[in-house]
C-alpha cells in the first residue's frame, strides 16, 4: 500500500475515533430511573414514627411493610449519550425520555411540589380507606394547607398540613367544597397587597399567622393550594420526609391497618409493595415498577405487593426470589397476606 494511502487511513481513522468519542460525551434528552431507598411503614425514620396513632388503642407489630420508591436524575442534568447506552444495557437502571418524568414547561421546583401535592393526597386517602376496612367512619371534615408556593406571600408562614380554622375573621367550620370555597371567598375579599390573618392548628396547637398577600387578576392570593380532609374519631398521621408521589398509599393503608388491629399482618416476614390508593380502597398503577422490586429486594422482602395493572411490568424483570402478588384492591393486599402468614400462596402476577 502506497505510504501516503496508508497515512490517509490512519488519519481518517483516529479522526473517525474521536468523533465517536466525542459524540458518546453529547447530551440526550433523557432521565435516568434507579431503584430508590425502601422505607418501612411500620417503623421510624430518623426517630420519627412514619404513622403516629393517638386516641385510640394500637397494637404491637412485627415484621415490616415496606414501601419503595425510585431514584431520578435532576430536571437540569444533561445525560450524556454514553450514560444513557450504559443505561440501556444495564437491568439496575431504566433510561427513559426525560419528558415523561418532567413535562415540557415544568420546571424542576413544580415538579417538586407537584409530587408533594400527590404525596399528601395519597396520605388521607390511605387514612379513609385503612379506617373504612375497619368499619370505622368520619366525623366530618375540614379544610387543609396542601402546598405553599416557595417565594409567595405564605411562604415560611402557612405549611402544608396546616388545618385552617380561620381566614380574617371568618369561621371555617367544615371541610369539603363548602368549606373550601369559604376559604377562597375569604382571601379575595381582602385587597391585594395588604395582609390577611389566618387562624390554625398545626401538630395539635391552635396558632394565628399573618401573611401578605399578592394581586391575581385583580384578585388577593397568598400562594396556598388548600385541600379538604376527613376528621375521624381518632387522629392518625403520616410523616415522611422528601418523599414524593402517590404510590405509597397502599402500604401506609397497611401498616395502618396493622396497628390498629391484634393481626400481624406480616407474619413477621418482609414485605414491600406499591399502588396507588383511593378513599375506597381500590388499588392503582404506578411508574418505575422495576426499579421497585430490586429496591425491595434489596430490603429483604421475599413478598412484593403489585397492583394488577402493574404485573407484566414487573415480571419482566422480576429479580430472583421475590414473590409478584396482583392486588386491585385494599382487601385483595389483606387477603393476600393472610395467605403468607398461613403458608398458602397467594394470587400472583
Amino acid at each position: 500500500m502506497p505510504r501516503r494511502r496508508a497515512v490517509t487511513l490512519a488519519v481518517s481513522g483516529t479522526l473517525l475515533a474521536g468523533f465517536a468519542a466525542g459524540a458518546l460525551f453529547q447530551p440526550v434528552p433523557y432521565a435516568e430511573l434507579t431503584p430508590g431507598p425502601t422505607f418501612n411503614v411500620l417503623g421510624s425514620q430518623d426517630g420519627t414514627p412514619l404513622i403516629t396513632i393517638t386516641g385510640t388503642k394500637t397494637y404491637p407489630t412485627t415484621g415490616e411493610l415496606r414501601m419503595v420508591t425510585v431514584g431520578v436524575s435532576e430536571e437540569s442534568y444533561q445525560m450524556p449519550l454514553g450514560e444513557a447506552m450504559a443505561g440501556w444495557l444495564s437491568s439496575d437502571t431504566a433510561i427513559v425520555p426525560k419528558e415523561t418524568i418532567y413535562p415540557a414547561g415544568q420546571t424542576q421546583q413544580q415538579s417538586d411540589a407537584q409530587n408533594t401535592q400527590e404525596m399528601t393526597d395519597s396520605q388521607d386517602s390511605a387514612v379513609t380507606a385503612a379506617l373504612a376496612a375497619l368499619d370505622i367512619k368520619p366525623t366530618g371534615s375540614e379544610v387543609v394547607v396542601a402546598s405553599v408556593t416557595d417565594g409567595g406571600p405564605a411562604a415560611g408562614k402557612l405549611q402544608a398540613g396546616d388545618v385552617i380554622r380561620e381566614v380574617d375573621g371568618t369561621a371555617i367550620t367544615t371541610g369539603g367544597q363548602t368549606g373550601m370555597d369559604q376559604v377562597t371567598a375569604a382571601i379575595k375579599k381582602v385587597t391585594p397587597g395588604a395582609q390577611v390573618t389566618f387562624v390554625i392548628s398545626r401538630d395539635g396547637k391552635q396558632q394565628t399567622v399573618t401573611t401578605g398577600t399578592e394581586n391575581s387578576s385583580g384578585k388577593a392570593e397568598v400562594g396556598i393550594s388548600i385541600e379538604s380532609e376527613n376528621v375521624f374519631p381518632f387522629s392518625v398521621s403520616i410523616q415522611l420526609d422528601n418523599v414524593g408521589g402517590p404510590s405509597a398509599g397502599m402500604m401506609f393503608a397497611l401498616g395502618i391497618i396493622d396497628k390498629l388491629t391484634s393481626t400481624n399482618l406480616t407474619g413477621g416476614r418482609i414485605v414491600a409493595g406499591t399502588g396507588t390508593i383511593d378513599a375506597n380502597g381500590q388499588v392503582g398503577a404506578i411508574g418505575g415498577i422495576q426499579m421497585k422490586t430490586i429496591g425491595a429486594r434489596d430490603a429483604g422482602a421475599t413478598v412484593f405487593l403489585a397492583p394488577a395493572s402493574n404485573c407484566a411490568e414487573a415480571k419482566a424483570n422480576q429479580p430472583a426470589g421475590l414473590e409478584l402478588v396482583k392486588v386491585n384492591t385494599l382487601d385483595d393486599a389483606l387477603n393476600a397476606l393472610a395467605d403468607v402468614r398461613e403458608g398458602k400462596t397467594p394470587p400472583l402476577c
